[in-house]
């Protein structure tokens, strides 16, 4: 609606403004921006009952509300990862269910040597992206923090590279989802004792 002389800012809570601004728009435009209006307001409503549709199975689902007690693992990721991962006995290892979900390097030699890669990217591309996601909202609700501390995760932030870092952390938070799915218990965070 900028052509118009209506400007606002980015973002869905702003769409209401807009509309209460159709009436300085010219007549022509008027109709059809009322149309999208009106879709922009009916996927909301979709959305909004969607979300609560997803918090009633989380509310009802014993595992899945044992995994949102893990760092980074909210109550969508905890949901889908309910609804999708079979029994976790299938895995021989924490690192077989990591590879599952595609977020283990890839193996290849070169000279004789073994090298890792990039990751296999195999598996289910919604939990690893999901997992990836909840990665960064740790590492940013990190580097954002006045006291970033000396854990695990303040180490491996000041060494790596933001995005690498991410997908390592997403592996440790698959590793931590199978061992809370096999042991039927809710996360617990290590403290670290420092030695000085």
């Amino acid at each position: 609606m900028a052509e118009f002389g209506i400007v606002t800012a980015k973002g869905s809570k702003r769409v209401a403004s807009l509309a209460e601004e159709l009436h300085n728009v010219p007549e022509a435009a008027r109709l059809p921006l009322q149309a999208l209006f009106d879709q922009l307001a009916e996927t909301q409503a979709r959305i909004d009952q969607l979300t609560d549709e997803i918090e009633e199975v989380h509310r009802k689902n014993e595992v899945s509300r044992r995994l949102v007690s893990i760092p980074g693992v909210g109550v969508l990721t905890a949901t889908a990862i309910a609804a999708t991962t079979p029994d976790v006995s299938n895995f021989g290892s924490a690192r077989d269910y990591a590879a599952w979900l595609g977020l283990t390097p890839k193996q290849h030699s070169t000279g004789g040597k073994p090298r890792s890669g990039g990751i296999s990217k195999m598996g289910n591309r919604y939990i690893r992206r999901l997992l990836y996601l909840g990665a960064m909202a740790q590492i940013m609700v990190r580097r954002r923090s006045r006291h970033p501390g000396t854990d695990w995760l303040s180490r491996k932030l000041a060494t790596k590279e933001t995005r690498v870092f991410a997908i390592a952390l997403a592996n440790r938070m698959a590793r931590t989802i199978y061992a809370l799915l096999r042991d039927g218990t809710s996360y617990k965070p290590r403290v670290e004792v420092m030695h000085g």
